[in-house]
């Protein structure tokens, strides 16, 4: 099937404390986050380049949703998911599974934010 929409539009890592965890993401990335305007919501989004492939998303921090390990991981993609994961403990997070091969697609990292979430590393080297 040929279907020109990627698969995933947009994705929300929900947060208890919104300067913590921009901080963490922002360190980790190296990339700066911008406020987005939404009510009853704090929303700051990951930057977007709107000709290129992929989605972005935001931290999202709302009164009546939890931060924390759920079932869904998305996963960030990197040159070498191992820096981002070092990067990832020297700025308060936590490395729950070092990197590892996933065969012909790569290797991934698990890592924890400093909100509890789980959030997965990919490169390709």
């Amino acid at each position: 099937m040929n279907n020109p929409t990627n698969p995933v539009g947009w994705f929300e890592i929900y947060v208890q404390d919104m300067d913590r965890a921009k901080e963490f993401y922002q360190n980790v990335f190296l990339k700066t986050l911008s406020l987005l305007e939404s009510p009853d919501l704090e929303m700051w989004a990951f930057p977007w380049d709107h000709d290129k492939p992929g989605c972005s998303g935001a931290l999202t921090r709302m009164g009546f949703k939890d931060s924390g390990r759920g079932g869904t991981i998305i996963y960030f993609s990197c040159e070498d998911c191992a820096v981002e994961a070092a990067r990832a403990a020297e700025h308060g997070g936590k490395i729950e599974r070092e990197k590892f091969s996933i065969g012909p697609y790569g290797y991934i990292s698990l890592i924890q934010d400093t909100e509890g979430n789980m959030v997965g590393l990919h490169s390709l080297k």
